[in-house]
């Protein structure tokens, strides 16, 4: 079965009040078997366009990286993010050989 992944691209807005999403997404994120594989960092744009902060988080699986973005737990944590920072966030199934 093939890994889900999410990719996001954040500019924070308000560091101090985004950091209560990052408390607040630990438990759902735990929940859905998640493994941050980046998490901000270093990073050189060398096409099209960025944002300040680049994130990819690896799930079990494709369905587990979407349950967890639709689940209640996440939702509620989303709530701190949604006024504090700009996201371009996607979901997507890995490759599996």
């Amino acid at each position: 079965m093939a890994k889900g992944y999410w990719i996001g691209r954040v500019d924070v807005q308000d560091l101090d009040r985004y950091m209560d999403y990052v408390k607040a997404n630990a438990a759902p994120f735990a929940e859905y078997g998640a493994r941050f594989i980046v998490r901000g960092g270093d990073f050189e744009t060398v096409e099209g366009t960025s944002r300040s902060r680049n994130v990819v988080i690896e799930f079990p699986s494709y369905q587990a990286a979407r349950d967890c973005y639709g689940s209640d737990g996440y939702q509620a944590a989303k709530k701190f993010r949604d006024d504090v920072a700009i996201c371009d966030l996607i979901i997507v199934e890995g490759y599996d050989d």
